[in-house]
């Protein structure tokens, strides 16, 4: 022992092995004991420390013998073990991990395992997070009537199990908030598609979501909207009549934004309505059914694509005339050719006498 270095009295203030432990500290050990109840883990010089059972689920992979990282919580208690959590460590761990992602905009891979009405529920790093609605893709996002609550949640649950790549949204540790982007982590694979897309490209797209206004779909990856007007050339009072979710439909582009196709499904197909009256003049009386009455006018259908329209003032002197009052519903009448306007796409009638 004549050759052993003798330490200083800074060396020895400055021993990490010799040092008392504090509450907040983080400390390696080796696992000595694993129990129903309790683990403990040597901390050498620093004694031993002591994991309780409540966070057995942070410690039921440990076996004797594996080195852990810990937080102390109480430096020294009634039976001289250390109390240790590895929850927090691993928190503190995952929170660093976290912030680096986020920092390098780093994709990461997440597997939701809860839902609600607002997004997806999930735990990454150790930490639990939180995937809104509003940042799934074309894909995934639930695209459903306002009123159908429940099958937003249906098909939000269809998600939990599996893998979503995602980005980290925004992370504030101090505030337990963890966010994640479905949206941001396709958003530059997205940017290149938009790139080689133009209006008038004929597209193929799975269809979504059908709501009252018209029908959503995904082309790869893009969201694109059907309008209610460019489902068919025929009036459309329900989309889910044409299309249900799960669909593949073509469809050709009409206009880009940066986030949405507007697609239209009529414009492949010809229009019947310039065919249907292609004949038709000027002057010649036609028959027709009454579809439907308003304040300024009846709309009669004249041919299966022509809908055309008996203005209020065909009806009679004044401004009080009531159409109510002159036609019946669903009832067939012969009325005169006023006015043809191929470009506009109107035809005005006037009643017979």
């Amino acid at each position: 022992m004549a050759n052993a270095k003798k330490l200083t009295m800074d060396e020895l203030l400055n021993d990490e092995s010799s040092k008392k432990v504090i509450a907040g500290d983080t400390v390696k050990g080796t696992v000595i004991s694993v129990k129903k109840h309790e683990i403990l883990i040597d901390l050498g010089a620093q004694g031993v420390g002591l994991v309780p059972r409540r966070e057995a689920s942070f410690a039921r992979n440990l076996n004797v013998g594996d080195e852990v990282t810990a937080s102390v919580i109480e430096a020294e208690m009634d039976d001289g073990y250390v109390l240790l959590s590895l929850r927090k460590a691993v928190k503190d761990k995952g929170w660093d991990e976290i912030q680096a992602k986020l920092d390098n905009g780093e994709i990461v891979e997440i597997t939701p395992f809860d839902a609600n009405r607002g997004g997806l529920l999930v735990e990454y790093e150790g930490i639990r997070g939180f995937l809104p609605v509003s940042q799934l893709s074309a894909e995934h996002y639930p695209r459903v009537g306002s009123a159908d609550k429940d099958e937003i949640l249906q098909r939000l649950n269809s998600l939990v199990g599996k893998n979503i790549k995602v980005r980290i949204l925004d992370a504030i540790k101090k505030e337990n908030k963890l966010i994640f982007s479905e949206k941001e982590a396709i958003k530059d694979g997205l940017a290149e598609r938009f790139a080689e897309l133009k209006v008038g490209d004929v597209i193929k797209g799975i269809v979504t979501g059908v709501v009252d206004f018209g029908v959503f779909v995904n082309v790869d990856g893009i969201e694109g909207l059907v309008h209610i007007s460019e489902i068919s050339w025929e009036r459309v009072n329900n989309p889910s009549d044409y299309v249900k979710v799960g669909d593949t439909i073509d469809a050709k582009i009409i206009a880009i934004d940066k986030e949405r196709l507007s697609l239209s499904m009529k414009q492949l197909v010809e229009d019947p309505w310039l065919s249907e009256v292609e004949n038709l003049k000027k002057g010649e009386k036609v028959e027709g059914t009454v579809t439907r009455i308003t304040p300024f006018g009846a709309f009669v259908q004249i041919s299966p694509a022509v809908e055309a329209l008996v203005h209020v003032s065909e009806l009679g002197e004044g401004s009080d005339v009531d159409p109510e009052k002159v036609f019946t519903l669903n009832e067939r009448k012969t009325f005169k050719v006023l006015d043809i306007d191929k470009e506009g796409r109107k035809i005005s009638l006037s009643i017979t006498k």
